[in-house]
């Protein structure tokens, strides 16, 4: 379905979106691929690293609603993977991240709905599912704006979806860099010895977006089935030799996460490798995938009831798969 359109990805410079694009280019045999994001070093670095003629670059920002029509032209796919993601620094910015994780969501669905672009899936995260901080509750708010967005496209060919995941393995921001330095230093700091993540690597993310794309109809929240972790257990296949140091539970950082509370298990359906929040206004008639199943009334996907554990050895493993030990 990728093969000579234009996929376009929002923050683009980004962890996700540096694998996307190598994924992009190297199997999805894409026309173009533009990356959309404010930072010119790093799209520099970009264009080093992949030097390929059907990847183009656009400096911008989502709070930009005219540059994204501009860019969004004769686009056929959208990511929207940009997004203010620290917690602690949105607690501390509030209105900054308002401004880009919910405004900027309204430019983005605007102008794709402008532009006519075919699909458009944003990234969510784990943190929406009952938020207790700033960033959660924005990309929440982001999720529901997607999700009505669908409401505006009309007779257009233009359809929106949302991916939710856990922690990424590998991303920026992520607490691996904090603990491999705690490995040099022989100590590690860990908040609380009780939290836990779910955890999913960068290509696993990948993939799974550009099965959203392939599945979507409009309107659905797709929510992987993805395994947990221990924080401890984390730093011990990081620095298994460093001794732990408590610090506590960070403003705004939750014990452990959730993606699927009790309230949402209406309209959510089971498959074999994911879960599916069905759109609950009829935008038009969505078919259920073949195979799946609903989720019993109350059912809850939380990280520390999760069925799935990665161990020590197991977090080893994909860390040296991904080149982070």
């Amino acid at each position: 379905m990728f093969k000579d359109r234009t996929i376009l990805i929002t923050g683009g410079t980004g962890s996700f979106g540096t694998a996307f694009v190598e994924h992009a280019l190297r199997t999805l045999r894409p026309r173009k691929v533009i990356v959309y994001s404010r930072d010119e070093f790093k799209q520099y670095q970009m264009a080093r690293r992949f030097a390929d003629e059907r990847l183009r670059f656009f400096i911008g920002d989502v709070r930009d609603q005219v540059r994204l029509h501009r860019a969004f032209a004769g686009v056929d796919f959208v990511i929207h993977a940009a997004a203010l993601k620290q917690v602690p620094a949105a607690e501390y910015n509030p209105f900054e991240a308002v401004q880009t994780n919910v405004l900027g969501a309204e430019n983005v669905i605007n102008a794709a709905l402008d532009c006519e672009v075919g699909r458009v899936v944003a990234l969510s995260t784990d943190k929406a599912c009952n938020p207790v901080n700033l960033y959660g509750a924005t990309k929440l708010c982001s999720d529901k704006l997607f999700i009505a967005a669908n409401a505006y496209a009309g007779a257009t060919r233009t359809r929106f979806a949302v991916v939710r995941y856990g922690n990424v393995m590998g991303s920026r921001g992520s607490v691996i860099p904090l603990f491999r330095e705690g490995a040099a230093a022989g100590e590690v700091p860990i908040t609380d010895e009780r939290m836990t993540r779910f955890w999913v690597t960068l290509s696993q993310a990948v993939r799974f977006v550009v099965g959203a794309f392939r599945d979507m109809q409009g309107g659905e929240l797709f929510i992987p089935k993805i395994p947990s972790m221990k924080i401890v257990d984390l730093a011990r296949a990081v620095a298994p030799r460093a001794k732990m140091r408590i610090i506590g539970i960070r403003p705004g950082e939750k014990l452990h996460e959730v993606m699927i509370a009790g309230d949402d298990s209406r309209q959510l359906l089971e498959t074999r490798d994911r879960y599916i929040k069905m759109p609950e206004f009829a935008f038009w008639p969505v078919k259920p995938p073949k195979g799946a199943v609903a989720v019993p009334e109350g059912f809850t996907y939380s990280s520390e009831t999760n069925p799935r554990w990665l161990g020590v050895a197991e977090l080893r493993r994909l860390l040296a798969k991904e080149g982070l030990l």
